[in-house]
């Protein structure tokens, strides 16, 4: 009698789960993406970049979906510097994200992986990259061409980062103007930049909503196009975002001189101070420096008593994701020819991943209480007033409850600019020990592009000619 209570509720919850979550993997079920993703994280953060590349999904065993698994991939194969296996992972991402955006209607399928989601957990959804995470995924490929030396590839992507960032922007825009009324309340004054784009004076809010680094990197890459008017609209977003970034002040300087913007020129050299020219026999470096890992999402869980009219209850596990305190992995000076370079800050991915998180909670919790109600039907229907077909059920809700921990985790956790006006001619990188050689030509300028993790480094250069 007694197994054939335990075999009828464990066939009622079988069936349950496989219905819902048909063609998804397993792990899904009992563990959340960032157990899963341990290995591969770890991996990068250490500077064990091959080991990564191991440690990551097939396209067979797809952990996290077409999405947001060859985001991992990328950047791993970028950061390991296979570019052809980084791009053509970001590519393949590209076109999921493209299908996913062009659904008309949701499918059939969806909802019933939307249904089971409320019975199961919410890692049986389809992934859906937040703005943040396409912004990232445009700039990986648009540096990806950089790297072959395509600049017409290169600025399609940017462009596409644009109108991903301007979507952002748009979608906050009345958090971002509440937080610039609140700025002004304490006697802040907007910062020149948000008046020559035009964006609201939002402070750190505006940080964790548009990324300084692509905007940066946009305005560089049309300044190398000679698209001297997109690169300063990209330039004074960039510092409005960044107020305190002194190459950000100089870039945008730097084109509205070249591109005749006397007034604005004018007022930015009034605000900053005189613009430095480059002599004969001199060229400009601007590195571009990317520092650590992003931080994961944990687990909190909570153990929540459910009682119905008689007085019964049952125990329900909750789950919920959430950023713990990090402490940020402390980074040795780049240093130029023997010189310390102080870093200035172009982006704080931590931030964006964290607002991101906020933004969700109210959806989050919404499911979390709908998921209850529909576990303790589910239990009440099937189970009824069985003790042992009650003890399974807890069994599996406890199993089964696992936080959305999905985000793109090897991203980096900071990324800073440094730039100099150097002579011509050979010149050394020192970054943790490791000598780089480069070349600084007249009146020219060089990119120079690296990411730092553990003890590690990837890192390259390309010569972008006269700005």
């Amino acid at each position: 009698m007694l197994k054939r209570q335990i075999h009828k509720a464990s066939v009622a919850l079988l069936s349950m789960t496989l219905t819902a979550c048909a063609g998804l993997s397993a792990q899904n079920l009992f563990s959340h993406y960032t157990l899963q993703n341990t290995v591969v994280r770890q991996a990068v953060s250490t500077g064990q970049y091959q080991k990564a590349v191991t440690a990551l999904p097939t396209a067979e065993e797809e952990r996290a979906g077409s999405i947001l698994d060859n985001f991992e991939r990328g950047r791993v194969e970028l950061l390991n510097q296979s570019y052809p296996e980084s791009k053509a992972a970001f590519e393949v991402s590209d076109r999921a994200v493209k299908v996913q955006q062009d659904k008309a209607l949701i499918s059939i399928s969806d909802t019933v992986t939307s249904v089971g989601a409320l019975a199961i957990n919410d890692n049986i959804t389809e992934y859906v990259p937040p703005d943040y995470e396409l912004g990232f995924l445009h700039l990986y490929l648009g540096l990806n061409y950089v790297h072959k030396n395509d600049l017409d590839g290169a600025l399609v992507e940017v462009r596409r980062a644009n109108r991903v960032q301007e979507r952002a922007k748009q979608a906050r825009d009345k958090d971002l103007k509440s937080a610039e009324s609140q700025l002004k309340q304490q006697g802040l004054s907007p910062n020149i930049g948000s008046v020559l784009s035009r964006y609201p004076d939002a402070g750190e809010k505006l940080q964790a909503v548009q990324n300084g680094y692509l905007l940066y990197l946009s305005g560089l890459l049309y300044e190398t196009s000679n698209d001297l008017n997109a690169a300063y609209i990209d330039y004074t977003r960039a510092l409005a975002v960044l107020p305190d970034n002194k190459d950000v002040r100089d870039a945008v300087m730097r084109v509205a001189r070249r591109s005749g913007r006397n007034q604005a020129l004018e007022a930015l050299t009034k605000e900053y101070g005189e613009l430095a020219s480059l002599q004969d026999k001199q060229g400009r470096v601007i590195i571009l420096e990317e520092q650590g890992v992003v931080q994961p999402m944990r687990d909190w869980r909570l153990s929540l008593p459910v009682y119905d009219s008689q007085g019964n209850y049952a125990i329900y596990s909750l789950s919920l994701p959430y950023y713990p305190p990090g402490v940020s992995e402390k980074f040795s000076p780049l240093v130029l020819d023997g010189t310390e370079l102080n870093g200035q800050l172009l982006a704080d991915v931590n931030l964006m991943a964290s607002q991101q998180l906020s933004e969700n909670m109210p959806s989050i919790l919404l499911r979390q209480a709908l998921r209850v109600y529909a576990k303790d039907q589910l239990r009440k229907s099937t189970a009824k007033d069985d003790d042992v077909g009650n003890l399974v059920f807890n069994i599996w809700n406890t199993l089964t409850e696992q936080p959305d921990t999905r985000s793109w985790q090897t991203l980096p956790g900071l990324v800073n600019s440094s730039s100099r006006i150097m002579a011509v001619g050979q010149h050394i990188l020192t970054v943790d020990g490791q000598d780089y050689t480069f070349e600084v030509r007249d009146k020219q300028t060089v990119l120079v592009w690296l990411s730092r993790q553990g003890g590690s480094v990837t890192i390259w250069h390309k010569q972008l000619g006269r700005l």
